[in-house]
């Protein structure tokens, strides 16, 4: 796939200001649009978008198909009563206030014939997903602790629930014909604006998932609706015990029977809201770690072969050039390098990760493939702040930061001009395209990270006390134009 010498900003919609607890996808959004497109920006990067649950990660959404209800922007619902709006996300608050301004939204506008049209367009997953959350609601426990009847999925106990619950199946139906509008409206502006949208695909759902409900012979449960291995990765330099994800593992032999319907689905879905596809994991598609569900821990897992190759090819038949930048960090192996570059999609370098090794670093500029085929990041959102990163580098890592700084021709002076160092760094690079968090493009610290990996709590809050964002951006169009992006 190729990519045209250009950058982005990295800003999930959350972290938007707005009138409400939560950015959303309203006027912050489309202006935030427009003062991109002014500064020579191509490309608006994004978290997952499914609906969060508990815990709020938008990589373990109640959802692979839905859009967040969270996101939806309410004033352009007529909506004028808002809660204080802090300084980061409340998500305790939002749960509490946005589910009921929503409820009041549908009583007061109703089911329109758009609404009934979105309706049988979605119709595969959309009333599984309705009923889904509607249960979820009554019960208020994962689907596999549901009474087994509807646990099960019988058909008798799917079709009272539906009788019974029908005006709040109906309610989760709308709010997604809802995100769904504007969502689509948004992507009309930035094409206006000429510009793309980068989404992300985790590569795994989550357990308690309406996917995984609603087509559990698709994954390895047992009776129960319970996982009996589970995702993850080995242990490694950073982690002794390795990470131990919970997610449940497809039956890819099962998937690759149906001819990857399913996957099909979910990538034509993820390309009906963006231009092109961040693949969260991508090595999993070559070689996955299978972890017993009953082990606490990663040590006791194994590598399980993929049918990666055969699945892109059918992504390839089905949309051409395959829409996919490859999420390739952590340990990649040759198999994964080359399944990567057989179908021809940029993988990632992140500059925070150059300097704690000589010249050989991959993640260093002058070691990026000719051709330029990747994306590079100062950082992502599981990365510290770039000013945060620095902050507690090594002595090491800051005296060859700054030599390798220098031999580009870029000089800092403190410590808060570093962010903007790598980011004139990526964007004198060979890599095609340049991708940087909002948070390094306003020079901010640790308090403005997105995400702790391994921490339970305080995640995915960050928000922008507003857009005033002239003054950097102008620097980033000057920089881009020097450039040639």
């Amino acid at each position: 796939m190729d990519l045209p010498r250009a950058y982005g900003i990295l800003l999930h919609p959350t972290s938007l200001p707005s009138p409400e607890p939560v950015g959303t996808l309203g006027e912050a959004a489309r202006r935030f649009l427009r003062l991109l497109a002014e500064a020579g920006g191509r490309y608006w990067q994004v978290l997952p978008l499914g609906p969060t649950g508990y815990g709020d990660s938008p990589y373990q959404a109640l959802s692979a198909f839905a859009g967040n209800p969270y996101l939806i922007d309410l004033q352009a619902l007529g909506e004028e009563d808002f809660p204080p709006s802090g300084p980061r996300v409340d998500y305790g608050l939002l749960y509490r206030w946005k589910w009921g301004a929503l409820r009041r939204a549908f009583a007061r506008i109703g089911l329109s014939e758009e609404a009934y049209r979105f309706f049988a367009q979605e119709g595969d997953w959309l009333w599984d997903y309705a009923l889904f959350m509607a249960l979820k609601d009554r019960f208020q426990k994962p689907w596999n602790e549901w009474p087994a009847p509807l646990k099960r999925r019988e058909a008798s106990a799917l079709e009272a629930a539906r009788k019974e619950l029908e005006e709040e199946v109906l309610f989760h139906a709308w709010t997604q014909w809802v995100f769904f509008s504007q969502w689509e409206a948004l992507k009309r502006e930035a094409e206006g604006l000429g510009l793309f949208l980068i989404g992300d695909m985790p590569l795994y759902v989550a357990l308690d998932s309406a996917e995984v409900w609603a087509a559990q012979e698709a994954f390895h449960l047992d009776e129960e609706g319970r996982p009996t291995v589970v995702a993850g990765v080995p242990p490694d330099y950073f982690s002794e015990t390795g990470q131990r994800w919970g997610n449940p593992i497809y039956r890819w032999d099962r998937m690759e029977e149906e001819g990857f319907s399913w996957w099909l689905k979910r990538f034509g879905q993820a390309l009906r809201l963006f231009h092109l596809v961040r693949l969260d994991h991508f090595r999993g598609l070559c070689a996955y770690w299978e972890i017993p569900a009953s082990c606490p821990t990663a040590v006791e897992g194994r590598w399980v072969r993929a049918p990666g190759e055969a699945l892109l090819a059918q992504l390839q038949e089905a949309f051409g050039q395959v829409p996919v930048l490859a999420e390739d960090l952590g340990v990649i192996t040759e198999d994964v390098v080359a399944l990567r570059e057989r179908f021809g999609l940029p993988g990632m370098k992140v500059l925070q990760f150059a300097f704690d090794d000589g010249m050989e670093n991959p993640f260093l500029p002058h070691n990026y493939p000719e051709d330029g085929r990747v994306v590079v990041y100062t950082g992502t959102h599981d990365n510290d702040t770039t000013l945060g990163w620095y902050r507690t580098a090594t002595p090491h890592e800051r005296a060859f930061l700054e030599r390798y700084l220098r031999d580009w021709g870029i000089v800092f002076r403190e410590e808060r001009e570093v962010p903007w160092a790598l980011i004139a760094l990526a964007m004198k690079s060979r890599a095609r395209l340049a991708v940087f968090p909002v948070q390094d493009v306003l020079a901010l610290g640790s308090e403005a990270r997105m995400n702790y990996p391994g921490r339970a709590e305080g995640n995915w809050a960050f928000r922008l006390p507003g857009l005033d964002l002239e003054e950097p951006f102008g620097r980033l169009r000057a920089l881009a134009q020097a450039e040639g992006r």
